[in-house]
């Protein structure tokens, strides 16, 4: 699936993945391959994405390494989009 992930600034990743987990206001949730279209509010956590993902050097100071492999980004607030295999992380 193809995951973008936009802050006010830029665009801070956007390319193919295998999973995103993001931290819903009503707990954290992953989405694979085929997941439901869904719109969801996000809280202050961590997106955690998996797969093999090459970060902009521009932006590498913003994204660090989970303990499962996965590659992490910090957030205080955003929305994100899920539809016909696309993601799209509004972030602040």
């Amino acid at each position: 699936m193809y995951l973008e992930i936009v802050s006010p600034e830029a665009t801070l990743f956007s390319g193919d993945v295998t999973s995103v987990t993001v931290p819903g206001v009503n707990g954290e949730f992953q989405m694979l391959e085929n997941h439901a279209p869904i719109v969801s509010l996000l809280q202050a956590g961590n997106v955690k994405v998996k797969g093999n993902i090459t970060i902009d050097e521009d932006f590498a100071d913003k994204f660090s390494k989970g303990n499962n492999g996965e590659t992490v980004l910090a957030i205080s607030s955003g929305t994100v989009e899920m539809k016909d295999n696309k993601v799209i992380v509004l972030a602040d």
